[in-house]
């Protein structure tokens, strides 16, 4: 009687068409994402409602907003090592691996998901208006670094005035005023004198011109000699320069400071992020299961 036994193992030219198995479950990635982003929920809604409670403005025990965002942050961080750490533990349990590095990718897969998800809904949802002030904040200081020549345009638009309507306003005001200055209405000289002011502020040919006509206004309207009223605009030019300068400056230290927060947000977003990650890469290897 002829006996069949067999090894277990196929032969050489039969191997070729075994599938190999997927080391992966998205299947079980997807049930760790989903249990990451409820447990990350009930936590900020716990964590809300924590907050809310030391809001107490009748007795004046509410506490600073420095102090309440660093709370935040830190909070915001133990509940994503939480969350995060329970997808990724889910994710390798259901998956059923039996080694540590499948494990390591189960949950940084959890994690990468989750972040994406994340990013989708923020982006999606307060994306606009987040990108609409960060427009008008660089308008303004685009606006600041600019002089003032080229910063009464920009402000305008910030401020949604049309410069083209100030523009035709003013010259309906100045179309009737005099050529000779001691024929001037004080109002009149006061808006001649502002009509002069864009091109002082920008020097050069018309700004010695536009000085003349100011100095000459300013002696006819004070009955005092040219070289006074002279004297008078150079002291006034002086003052306007030095406060335009004063006003570039606080706009220009006022973007490095918030750049400069930028740039630290950014920095501890990031290192959030790799504590998520490892996080989830160490609750899904917690979660490996050895072979029998």
């Amino acid at each position: 009687m002829a006996i069949d036994t067999t090894t277990g193992i196929l032969p050489e030219h039969d191997a070729r068409f075994v599938k190999t198995p997927s080391r992966i479950s998205w299947g079980a990635i997807f049930a760790g994402v989903v249990i990451a982003i409820a447990v990350q929920l009930v936590l900020g809604i716990l964590g809300t409602g924590i907050g809310l409670t030391m809001v107490d403005p009748v007795e004046g025990t509410t506490p600073g907003a420095a102090g309440f965002g660093i709370g935040a942050g830190i909070y915001w961080i133990i509940t994503t090592i939480i969350a995060l750490g329970a997808g990724g533990y889910s994710a390798a349990r259901l998956a059923g691996v039996h080694d540590r590095f499948d494990g390591l990718v189960h949950g940084l897969v959890v994690w990468g998901v989750t972040l994406i998800l994340t990013l989708y809904l923020l982006t999606s949802a307060v994306g606009g208006i987040i990108g609409g002030a960060f427009r008008t904040v660089g308008s303004v200081a685009t606006a600041a670094g600019s002089g003032i020549g080229a910063a009464a345009p920009k402000v305008a638009d910030v401020a949604g005035v049309d410069t083209g309507d100030v523009r035709d306003e003013a010259s309906a005001y100045l179309s009737t005023a005099p050529s000779d200055p001691a024929q001037m209405t004080p109002e009149q000289a006061q808006k001649e004198i502002a009509k002069e002011l864009p091109a002082l502020a920008r020097g050069g040919q018309d700004g010695a011109q536009a000085e003349s006509q100011i100095v000459d206004i300013v002696a006819a309207q004070r009955k005092i000699s040219r070289p006074e009223a002279q004297a008078q605009v150079t002291r006034a030019k002086a003052q306007f320069v030095k406060t335009k300068d004063n006003a570039i400056q606080t706009a220009k230290s006022a973007t490095d400071k918030a750049a400069g927060a930028a740039a630290g947000t950014s920095f501890m977003v990031v290192i959030a992020l790799l504590i998520g990650a490892a996080a989830a890469g160490f609750g899904a290897t917690a979660a490996t299961r050895r072979r029998v």
